[in-house]
């Protein structure tokens, strides 16, 4: 069994090595993974990326159904992925264990909260990783990263044994860094698809959003995928305003965050990032009235987006606004940022659809992904026309 020898990129936590056997021959032989500390790995234990956490783990006995699954398939285990703390932030700058370096870009942000799964996939580390994405956290450090990330539709892969955020919205997704690696992965950890994606969409308010910069860049990647994918329809992912979905999103979210982690906070008292820690005092101002609004609006947001991807609609769409955040960004900067981000990521998270990143180019010496989208469902018909277009 391989365990990493060095790890430059501090994508990994400093854990003892531990081998976790699988299988010599299979359809992954050839290929290396690291898992985010979210998911429990046979023989290691599972900080969350916060050291009480850490303290309070026991080392696990089973790993996480995904793992299983890629040991099974003959892939190599080598080692845990650092995570933003909780699993709760769009940047990846764990105040504990430290930031893994982002080698696409060495000045900013990798991106979390799957910050080390992405580093370590970007610094050729291993060939790809597992992480988790509830409001962008495998396609924000993809695009940031200059990789490709799949966000699966809701459910489709088993969260068993991962600690939770919002479990409404999270998912188990994965990186690499070439479209065969991700089919690969897919084709081991992904149910038969269930819906097509061949009406080609492209997302017009999205890139209307744009900053005039990245639109110049993204438009003509769009152009050269509808060559592949076929002609696109402009279409509008927002039936009301930005603010309204946002807002159904960020109260859902912090609703179940505080459920799930609320009580261990007030009894532990830990040391979270003030980030964080603000979330925590934002959750206890959530009424039950706020919920059963935000539940309403996402019932109703999600039921426009299914209906507007029917069975068969693939939807072509930038991932987020810009490239990464640089280290030395202020804390207002880095909220601003992720206000302006989230019109971008939490379409799909409200209506549990896939959403998988393609890397684009280059804006300010900086990575910036773009995007296809399909039905719930399609999430290998996805990984598929990501692989024709490779082509």
């Amino acid at each position: 069994m391989m365990l990493l020898a060095a790890d430059p990129a501090r994508a990994f936590m400093p854990y003892p090595p531990v081998a976790v056997p699988g299988v010599a021959h299979g359809p992954l032989q050839s290929l290396t993974f690291g898992v985010k500390d979210i998911f429990d790995v046979a023989g290691y234990r599972t900080s969350c990326g916060n050291p009480v956490k850490l303290a309070e783990s026991a080392v696990a006995s089973e790993s996480t159904p995904a793992a299983v699954a890629l040991l099974a398939a003959g892939a190599q285990f080598v080692g845990k992925t650092q995570t933003e703390e909780l699993a709760w932030s769009l940047y990846g700058t764990n105040a504990h264990f430290g930031t893994p370096l982002n080698s696409a870009a060495p000045d900013r942000v990798p991106g979390g909260s799957s910050s080390g799964s992405a580093s370590a996939v970007a610094a050729r580390l291993c060939d790809f990783a597992l992480g988790s994405d509830t409001g962008g956290s495998v396609r924000g450090p993809a695009s940031f990263c200059g990789l490709y990330g799949l966000r699966p539709t809701h459910g489709a892969i088993s969260l068993e044994r991962c600690m939770p955020l919002a479990p409404s919205l999270d998912t188990c997704g994965f990186f690499a860094r070439d479209a065969a690696t991700m089919k690969a992965v897919g084709d081991v950890l992904l149910p038969e698809a269930s819906g097509k994606a061949s009406r080609v969409m492209i997302a017009r308010d999205l890139f209307a959003l744009l900053p005039a910069d990245v639109r110049d860049m993204l438009m003509p990647v769009a152009e050269r995928m509808q060559a592949t994918l076929g002609k696109a329809a402009p279409t509008d992912v927002y039936d009301r305003p930005i603010a309204e979905a946002y807002d159904a999103f960020r109260i859902v979210q912090l609703h179940e965050g505080g459920q799930q982690h609320g009580p261990w906070v007030d009894s532990r008292k830990p040391v979270l990032h003030p980030s964080i820690a603000l979330r925590f005092v934002a959750a206890k101002k959530v009424t039950d009235a706020d919920v059963a609004k935000a539940r309403a609006v996402r019932s109703s947001f999600a039921g426009h987006l299914l209906e507007l991807y029917g069975d068969d609609g693939l939807m072509i769409a930038p991932v987020l606004h810009g490239p990464a955040p640089k280290l030395d960004w202020s804390a207002s900067d880095l909220e601003a940022y992720r206000d302006a981000a989230m019109a971008f990521l939490c379409p799909a998270g409200l209506a549990g659809l896939p959403q998988l990143v393609l890397p684009a180019g280059v804006i300010d010496g900086a990575p910036v992904g773009i995007s296809i989208l399909g039905p719930r469902g399609s999430d290998r018909a996805l990984l598929d026309a990501a692989a024709r277009l490779a082509a």
